[in-house]
């Protein structure tokens, strides 16, 4: 949703000191983690991938931490309290899909890359122009993201901090995670990862505990209470709705025909574009090896399924207890919960808890951004795989890092009135559409080769962000001012019906990249796929570089 009713709410809320004070707290920690961080972080290695040293439940912390975002944790709770089942479905995609990391993309990762993703496809194809893509999707993804989380916490502590200007909060977590980056690299970034996962699973824990005691544990009580939630209807009349029922978002309507199909293209774009996330994939160079990366996968799929299971308590809860008339807006559901069952200073702690799990995530993305672009475009493309001088590939990602956020808070002032949940769809998008289908193919096909990459990483980057300028969730933004009936006709101009890509963007990587590969040979990738085959599932080998 857009963030300007949150700043509209803003300016009649008052200062919460408490939140203010949490904020400042989480901020300081941070920062002496940076600082020890940063005396541990000499050498590309300790740089780029925190040594390698990163155990496998550590890992599994920061990955959850990684992947819980604001828009999990804010935005799946809102979804839940105001359409019921239908954002429950979001919590399922979400978590379903670290099956497909589980079991395909972790261990050949960690065996066969050394710091990005163009590692495992540089190991057997020619490594320039496949670098060149896949950085440029990395960068592209990284920066929809960004930009997403960034609106979203200037909304947030707009509201929580209302003498506060949209543009110094903005600018604030810009300033952080280049700090977190430049100077602690991934440990520090892992750190603060870990330290965000703990807040938020004990907050969030803690949230359903009291959600549940105020049904008095009982979850007949709990669950009758979800089928008879008051909602006061577009005429203003209340009636009850069974938010146990399907299709209030992905219903088969007259206004919206392609209900269902948005919940398949969504659910495609969650399970395929998890395990193309950059920030995600870079997490499993951290670990000493495969079965490390395995297990800090099990963790992470641990805590983000707990974490989703309770944001059915949060979001149900927050429907029963507060109903939807009285919640404002969607996202501060689960804000708003914690202070009608826990009081201000729980209150102050969850929001708090909210803007440590943007931090935490623009920096992961900063790194991934940063890493690929001094990794494989700078040293790899530019400069042939060689450094010029020691120490100059980290010179350059911590430039990037500098850049890259630079550009990132100049976006999220410009762009802080605009929906923003497109922009996390189309992060997922891309990553599902030009990402996955070349890391799968060069892992499990023996004929891929140069030429099918760099078509599946061009055109499934292409098509995701065509598809989605085309869709209603740009072409049928809501425009200050504009009437009901106008707002209907811009979504029904919408070019391609469905608000997510996937469903059709994803073939078509896979599809680009299996017609690229048959048009053209390339021996050389085919000797080495035998190679890459035993070390991406023994892991000998996994400390050497790459045969280019």
């Amino acid at each position: 949703m857009s963030p300007a009713p949150l700043l509209a709410l803003a300016a009649s809320a008052p200062v919460n000191h408490t939140a203010l004070f949490m904020f400042l707290g989480f901020v300081a920690l941070t920062l002496v983690i940076t600082y020890y961080s940063a005396r541990r972080s000499s050498g590309t290695s300790a740089y780029f991938a925190a040594g390698r040293r990163i155990t496998g439940w550590q890992n599994g912390l920061a990955i959850a931490g990684d992947y819980m975002s604001a828009a999990s944790f804010l935005g799946i709770a809102g979804m839940i309290a105001f359409k019921g089942y239908d954002g429950f479905m979001y919590s399922v995609g979400w978590l379903v899909a670290y099956l497909t990391v589980l079991l395909i993309v972790a261990e050949p990762l960690r065996n066969a890359g050394k710091y990005t993703m163009a590692d495992v496809l540089a190991y057997r194809l020619s490594p320039r122009p496949v670098r060149a893509m896949a950085s440029l999707s990395t960068l592209t993804v990284s920066t929809f993201y960004m930009i997403a989380q960034m609106v979203g916490a200037g909304a947030l502590v707009k509201l929580l901090l209302p003498g506060v200007g949209y543009e110094w909060v903005v600018s604030g977590v810009g300033v952080l995670m280049i700090i977190y980056v430049v100077f602690g690299g991934m440990l520090a970034t892992t750190w603060v990862q870990i330290i965000k996962a703990v807040l938020l699973m004990s907050g969030t824990i803690f949230l359903s505990l009291l959600v549940l005691s105020h049904f008095d544990f009982s979850f007949s009580k709990f669950f009758d209470a979800i089928a008879h939630v008051p909602v006061k209807g577009a005429d203003g009349v209340m009636a009850t709705k069974d938010f146990l029922q399907p299709g209030l978002v992905f219903g088969r309507t007259a206004a919206n025909p392609w209900g269902p199909l948005d919940l398949v293209s969504l659910g495609i774009a969650l399970i395929g574009g998890t395990a193309g996330l950059p920030h995600i994939l870079v997490r499993f160079y951290t670990v000493p090896d495969a079965r490390t990366a395995r297990v800090s996968v099990v963790w992470a799929m641990i805590l983000i399924g707990l974490f989703y299971i309770m944001t059915t308590f949060l979001g149900f809860g927050a429907a029963t207890i507060l109903t939807p008339g009285n919640i404002p807006v969607e996202n501060m559901s689960a804000p708003l919960l914690a202070k009608a069952l826990g009081g201000e200073i729980f209150f102050a702690f969850i929001s708090a808890v909210a803007f440590a799990t943007i931090l935490a995530v623009v920096a992961g993305l900063t790194i991934s951004a940063s890493t690929s672009f001094a990794h494989d475009f700078f040293t790899n493309v530019i400069h042939h795989g060689r450094e010029h001088r020691p120490g100059e590939e980290v010179r350059v990602a911590r430039i990037t890092a500098f850049v890259v956020g630079a550009v990132a808070i100049f976006l999220a002032i410009k762009l802080q009135t605009i929906n923003v949940a497109f922009l996390v769809g189309l992060a997922f998008a891309v990553a599902a559409s030009a990402n996955l289908p070349v890391i799968v193919l060069s892992i499990f096909w023996k004929r891929f080769n140069t030429t099918g990459a760099v078509a599946g990483l061009g055109f499934g980057l292409l098509a995701s962000i065509v598809l989605i300028i085309i869709s209603p969730s740009v072409m049928g933004i809501d425009v200050p001012g504009t009437a009901a009936s106008a707002r209907h006709l811009i979504q029904h101009a919408a070019m391609f019906p469905l608000k997510n890509p996937g469903i059709v963007s994803v073939p078509l990587g896979f599809l680009a990249a299996v017609i690229g590969t048959l048009l053209t040979k390339e021996p050389a990738a085919e000797k080495l796929f035998a190679e890459l085959e035993v070390r991406a599932n023994t892991g000998l080998g996994a400390e050497k570089a790459t045969p280019h």
